[in-house]
């Protein structure tokens, strides 16, 4: 039998394998360069290693559902950080936490350093805007076009909210030391 005649013509379907095969080397390369931070950003705000890695993984099916638009991300680490919080976000609803995404702050057990405690603590009081900016900046390393697009804020409003998450961090550290004097 010849199929070359067939009225379903694949490469207009979408079913490219080729196109397949490509955005799957590309989430593959994507997932071995960012699993890793992504991770760490999620297990910091979540209870167990176990929640982490499964919001982990519903991250990279989120990309795999859309690697449609793999080609037109400019900003691949920043597409896949909106992605995982968005994901830790609707796995907070689900639960119907009352308390928000951004509130949660899990940290180490071992504190060695008491300034490092009280830093911690200065953190964890500022806003959810403020904190979340700041972790990304500090921990994640992101820049600040990649944070403005993770939180969807124009570039200004991430510098200025880096601005005054470091200047409310400088307050609450000098009132700290001036207590303990």
């Amino acid at each position: 039998m010849n199929f070359s005649g067939s009225a379903c013509n694949y490469s207009e379907r979408g079913d490219n394998l080729r196109q397949v095969r490509s955005d799957a080397d590309t989430i593959g390369r994507l997932y071995g360069q960012h699993a890793g931070e992504l991770y760490h950003y999620l297990a910091r705000r979540c209870p167990d290693a176990a929640t982490a890695g499964d919001l982990l993984q519903e991250t990279f099916l989120q990309v795999v559902r859309q690697s449609d638009q793999l080609a037109k991300v400019a900003m691949p680490r920043a597409w896949l950080f909106a992605i995982a919080r968005n994901m830790l976000a609707r796995h907070y609803r689900r639960q119907r936490d009352p308390q928000p995404v951004a509130q949660l702050w899990y940290e180490p057990a071992e504190k060695t350093d008491d300034r490092l405690a009280v830093m911690r603590e200065a953190i964890r009081s500022l806003s959810t805007e403020l904190r979340d900016t700041l972790e990304l900046r500090l921990e994640q390393e992101l820049s600040y076009e990649e944070i403005a697009h993770v939180l969807d804020v124009p570039v200004g409003t991430v510098r200025s909210r880096l601005h005054n998450a470091v200047r409310q961090l400088r307050d609450l550290m000098n009132q700290q030391e001036e207590t303990k004097q």
